[in-house]
């Protein structure tokens, strides 16, 4: 009888235990925790695949990009701590006019051009509404160095004169944007 009365104060306690281990962890995962990340100049898959724990694939799945070397400043992901990622309101991204004209001749050709071409595309988007912070424009250029003018003439004509003292020419602050990140 004794013997008895031991298995099923064991199988008792046995219960008790998964039921309060089980609850336990289902109270954990209730509160999962959220993350919104808006992309900043210099941000890639990688760095945010590191950065928050999930992979590059389910970034780009889960915010539909079709090329992983190409994300936008100023997009937003969500991310949770349980490695769930979806895309949150991109509302600030579109609401950023695009003009994609070329609003002013640029003394910048060839292989410049294209490199010139290329941080664009890395910074903005090629949009020369788009702002982050204090960055502003398809260069994503200082507010100060624009003194108070966004216009697309004085991006292009400040953008070309930075680059071209600080790194020589568009090529080489392509170099530089893709040793660090950022120009």
């Amino acid at each position: 009888m004794k013997k008895k009365n031991m298995i099923k104060s064991i199988a008792t306690f046995a219960a008790v235990s998964a039921g309060v281990l089980f609850a336990g962890s289902q109270s954990a995962s209730a509160s999962t925790s959220t993350v919104k990340h808006t992309v900043v100049s210099g941000d890639t898959l990688n760095k945010l695949s590191a950065q928050y724990g999930v992979s590059v694939q389910d970034l780009a799945q889960a915010n539909k990009i079709q090329d992983i070397n190409k994300i936008y400043v100023g997009e937003v992901f969500t991310i949770s701590d349980d490695g769930q990622i979806s895309v949150s309101d991109q509302s600030a991204v579109a609401a950023a006019p695009a003009q994609q004209s070329a609003p002013a001749a640029s003394s910048v050709s060839g292989s410049d051009a294209a490199a010139k071409d290329w941080i664009a595309g890395r910074e903005s988007g090629g949009n020369y509404g788009a702002q982050n912070g204090q960055y502003v424009g398809k260069y994503q250029l200082s507010a100060s160095y624009l003194n108070g003018d966004y216009s697309a003439a004085n991006q292009e004509r400040v953008a070309d004169n930075y680059v071209t003292s600080r790194y020589g020419s568009w090529s080489g602050a392509q170099s530089f944007w893709q040793s660090h990140g950022w120009y």
